[in-house]
């Protein structure tokens, strides 16, 4: 009787410590999260580097729960809003902070 309520015990502790490892937390995202957000970058990307306004050569992005950064160098200010909007438009997308900078472009 007692092992088999050991067996319990034990199953329990283990599917406890395996769902709170999947869990979030504020600074950590869960299996499920890092997927979405792996997900969402490359919808954005896909955006950035289809456009010709936005060029996005140079543009890196990054997501966490939604929430998408912007950074490194635009040619414009046109090409930095083009890309904000096109970021703002992927699905799944909560946020879009701008971190770009602009740098004419060098022949």
């Amino acid at each position: 009787m007692h092992r088999s309520l050991a067996v319990v015990v034990f199953t329990a502790v283990m599917a406890t410590a395996t769902l709170s490892a999947c869990s979030s937390s504020p600074s950590r995202q869960s299996t499920g999260e890092v997927i979405d957000d792996s997900v969402i970058t490359a919808k954005v990307k896909a955006q950035l580097i289809g456009d010709p306004v936005a060029k996005a050569r140079q543009i890196n992005v990054d997501t966490f729960r939604g929430n998408v950064s912007l950074s490194g160098f635009v040619e414009s200010n046109e090409a930095r809003v083009r890309a904000l909007s096109l970021a703002r438009e992927v699905e799944g997308v909560k946020s879009v902070k701008d971190a770009m900078q602009i740098r004419a472009a060098q022949d």
